[in-house]
């Protein structure tokens, strides 16, 4: 993880309002700390601790831990041969985060084998850090702050690399099939921008991790959550593989438990940043020509229908619900593949997508989008997730079985319809004349090539487009040259200071030939040219 990682971690709470056996066995727990365990006795656990009062996770030496600030923190290694599972045979070794100013709770860490947890406990030995590191001052029994799983054992880079990682809160990630961490999960989101509430940040407070026997087999990590406002049980399955272009997948089981009245209760929450895009004013502020790890939530929704919605960097706080019962999936995409729309060393281009299939279905309600202002990368400052249509109320259960698919593009695909690849948006108008003040142009391209391609020659697609404020004046569909990709135009007439919701999509002879695209757009004043 690299600085801009850690930075962004630590700064989500501010963006989203804006981680004796003896130590040198491999196996290194404690024998003596064994106790039963089981998923079951997990959740029957969360549900008694969300009947009792909340008590804060531990923070060891306050005034010790803020002294491990990004420099401090970065030279503290986790001693890889001191990894469990790293000497046995089929393996995912383990690895350990040391606590630090942005991730100062202690979360105890459990190994599980044959029905039993071991405790595997702090020690500082097992970490490599300078003689005038601050973490000396800290007791043996501090705790860590996450963990990561180690590529297979196996595998020449296994040390240097990992492809998931447990930090902060309750924020998990991982990566995709073009090995680039991106965008975060969170085990759950109490009151993100809800007006007069401050933001809640639940925290994952144990972790019981149980190791695989071979590549395709599931790692299992199992979590207690707790909060001032919930409590929660989760099981990670967690699929690797040993070919990497596969990215990872996640079943994830959760049974979740309020203590207290919840504004928005927000299930399946995925986190991400989004700077600008191809569209957007925000160019003549970085000299490169986008920065995001997402572009578009995507939702397939219970009729069938396919929705694109390019994100936005807004001027203000603003929370999109798309209502509808029971969705097929829904996702924070990375679609824009070209580097050369980057440009950029940390290759926003190579960053996962995160589709989120439900394998139990939702119920009523709505996946909400929140956009936050941001004038920097280093903020998260996208949320999307399910907000149930009833009330949050104190005493109230969730249980939840869903698949998170960290790969390079949406796993389910619709074949019959083409997928939105680029939205921009310009001044309107008509070419050689002054260009008004209050026209917009968009032009949203489709693309797939077994969809476009059935369009005969000489024939012109449909533009179907409606806006919640000012006129369509103008619309038309063209080929762009030398693919197979459509674009279609439009053009609108909105007063300033106008917020649209806009919606659009390509069809033939009454049939759509793409998803629909979904844009909200504020308007501003422009000076006629």
């Amino acid at each position: 993880m690299n600085r801009r990682d850690i930075v962004r971690t630590g700064m989500a709470a501010a963006a989203l309002v804006a981680i004796p056996v003896h130590a040198r066995h491999a196996f290194a727990a404690r024998e003596d700390t064994a106790k039963p365990f089981s998923f079951d006795a997990l959740i029957r656990h969360a549900r008694e601790l969300s009947r009792r009062a909340y008590t804060a996770a531990p923070r060891p030496m306050p005034s010790v831990v803020e002294q491990i600030d990004y420099d401090a923190h970065g030279k503290i290694k986790f001693r890889t041969k001191e990894a469990p599972y790293a000497n046995r045979n089929g393996a995912y070794p383990v690895t350990f985060f040391h606590l630090g100013r942005y991730f100062g709770n202690a979360v105890q860490m459990y190994l599980v084998k044959d029905g039993a947890a071991h405790e595997f406990e702090y020690r500082p030995e097992l970490f490599d850090m300078p003689p005038d590191s601050p973490a000396h001052a800290l007791p043996p029994d501090s705790g860590f702050a996450g963990f990561r799983f180690q590529e297979w054992n196996s595998a020449d880079d296994w040390r240097t690399q990992d492809w998931v990682a447990f930090l902060g809160a309750s924020y998990f990630r991982a990566i995709g099939g073009l090995g680039q961490y991106g965008l975060s999960a969170r085990g759950i989101a109490i009151d993100a921008a809800v007006p007069g509430r401050d933001e809640e940040f639940p925290a994952f407070t144990e972790f019981y991790i149980e190791g695989a026997d071979r590549p395709d087999a599931p790692v299992i990590v199992y979590a207690l959550l707790d909060g001032p406002s919930v409590t929660g049980a989760f099981r990670f399955s967690m699929v690797r593989g040993l070919d990497r272009t596969n990215g990872v997948v996640m079943d994830v089981e959760s049974s979740i438990f309020l203590r207290k009245d919840v504004e928005r209760l927000a299930l399946i929450p995925l986190t991400s940043m989004f700077w600008y895009g191809e569209y957007g004013g925000q160019q003549l502020n970085d000299w490169r020509p986008e920065v995001h790890d997402s572009d578009g939530l995507a939702i397939w929704t219970a009729d069938e229908e396919r929705i694109w919605r390019p994100l936005n960097n807004p001027p203000a706080t603003t929370v999109s619900a798309f209502v509808g019962a029971n969705p097929k999936g829904f996702g924070l995409l990375q679609r824009d593949r070209s580097f050369s729309n980057y440009q950029d060393g940390v290759r926003y281009d190579r960053r996962p997508s995160l589709w989120v299939e439900p394998l139990k279905p939702l119920g009523e309600g709505a996946v909400q989008l929140l956009e936050i202002p941001t004038d920097d990368e280093i903020h998260d400052n996208i949320g999307a997730f399910w907000v149930p249509a009833e009330p949050a109320k104190a005493g109230n259960s969730y249980t939840l079985f869903y698949r998170l698919h960290w790969t390079n593009d949406e796993p389910y695909p619709a074949d019959i319809i083409a997928q939105t690849v680029a939205t921009r948006v310009g001044r309107g108008g008509e070419p050689g004349k002054p260009r008004p003040a209050n026209v917009y142009r968009f032009a949203v391209e489709f693309d797939r090539p077994e969809v476009m391609t059935r369009i005969p020659y000489g024939i012109f697609p449909d533009v179907v487009v409606t806006s919640s404020a000012g006129k369509i004046v103008r619309t038309f569909a063209e080929p762009v040259p030398d693919g197979n990709v459509w674009r279609a135009v439009f053009d609108v007439e909105i007063e300033p200071d106008t917020v649209a919701d806009m919606r659009l999509y390509l069809e033939l002879d009454g049939a759509p030939l793409t998803e629909t695209w979904l844009y909200q757009f504020q308007s501003r004043i422009m000076t006629p040219t």
